[in-house]
């Protein structure tokens, strides 16, 4: 089986064809970046504009990359949630074309359960990586997204949220920590290359939800912690105080991050740990989790740094899952700003109610 993969739920446009067994036979992804920098974030309308002038381009690509004609497709896969509402009607009506002019089935897909089945595309065959073993705990952390999951199968009837954040995701923090140190944008890499620069230990800032039976994530004030900061001791230069303070705010957000997933691995009695998401391409949160997980007896699993940011052939993967019970949404994919998995996490401060 071979599928073709279309996603555009953000910034990137991406196009990507997979075998079922995971084999990536082709991924095309045009960035966004430069179009949204000037702005220091993403912008929905011009993302949507730039998705609408590239798709065809993207689509194309992949199919010629992959060697294969739209004819000899087997199905298509759309990311059709959660995202940017405007940014996912291009990529599914273009889907919903190709689909319906070629003659093929479409199923719609979860850009979150594509970030968890990433860690089992195969993107050099000369090369196999082993996969994570069923169930496993799997951590997203991305510039929209970041929560714990447990995973018991590669389909979303069977991936049960444990734990979210409770406002900013991880990937925000780091763009809006650089957008507060003037480091432009995206953030994530620069905070990143600074941060392996700095002492962490130099400047102390808060630790972001600390209680340990806690799987919830909460950034923002780690965020204001900086920004106080900032406002006290005045933006740091190119210097060695803007690598500290970098490094400090990584180790923050990293030691969060690894320590709530190690606990729900030991919680729910799982052996492996994946990491998925833009957040995952983090040189220190890689570091980090690889020594937590020995140091627990735990499996870790990380996709390549191509598979952790957006891209189309976790959606085609995620889309042999559903083909392979017999699903086409012909006629019925739909999008939503919202995840299909169901959230037990509320958004805000305090106690949850019951």
């Amino acid at each position: 089986m071979r599928v073709l993969g279309i996603e555009t739920s953000c910034d990137e446009t991406a196009a990507s064809v997979v075998t079922d067994a995971g084999h990536v036979l082709s991924d095309v992804v045009h960035s966004q970046v430069d179009v949204h920098a000037p702005y220091g974030g993403i912008v929905p309308e011009l993302a949507s504009r730039d998705h609408l002038h590239n798709i065809r381009f993207v689509v194309g690509g992949a199919l010629r990359k992959a060697n294969v004609s739209l004819a000899a497709i087997d199905g298509i896969a759309v990311t059709c949630r959660p995202g940017l509402t405007g940014a996912l009607m291009v990529g599914v009506e273009t889907a919903k074309g190709l689909a319906w002019a070629a003659e093929k089935p479409i199923v719609g897909v979860d850009h979150l359960v594509g970030h968890l089945v990433a860690a089992h595309l195969e993107f050099d065959p000369e090369k196999p990586a082993p996969k994570p073993p069923l169930p496993f705990i799997g951590l997203i952390a991305s510039g929209g997204h970041t929560a714990l999951y447990r995973v018991d199968g590669l389909d979303a009837d069977s991936i049960r949220e444990l734990g979210a954040t409770r406002d900013d995701a991880a990937g925000e923090a780091f763009d809006k920590v650089a957008k507060l140190l003037g480091l432009g944008y995206p953030g994530g890499p620069v905070v990143d290359r600074l941060a392996s620069e700095g002492d962490a230990r130099a400047i102390t800032l808060s630790k972001p939800m600390p209680q340990h039976a806690s799987l919830e994530f909460s950034f923002s004030g780690l965020k204001s912690n900086v920004a106080r900061w900032v406002s006290e001791h005045g933006r740091p230069g190119d210097d060695r105080v803007l690598r500290d303070l970098c490094a400090a705010f990584q180790r923050r957000v990293v030691d969060t991050l690894v320590n709530k997933a190690m606990h729900a691995a030991e919680r729910e009695n799982v052996g492996a740990v994946v990491l998925g998401g833009g957040v995952a391409a983090n040189r220190e949160l890689r570091r980090r989790a690889a020594e937590k997980a020995r140091d627990a007896g735990l499996a870790l699993f990380v996709p390549p740094f191509r598979a952790c940011t957006d891209n189309a052939a976790m959606i085609a993967f995620a889309g042999v899952q559903r083909f392979r019970r017999g699903a086409n949404d012909a006629g019925r994919v739909e999008v939503s700003a919202r995840t299909i998995l169901p959230r037990v996490t509320r958004k805000g401060r305090g106690a949850r109610l019951a």
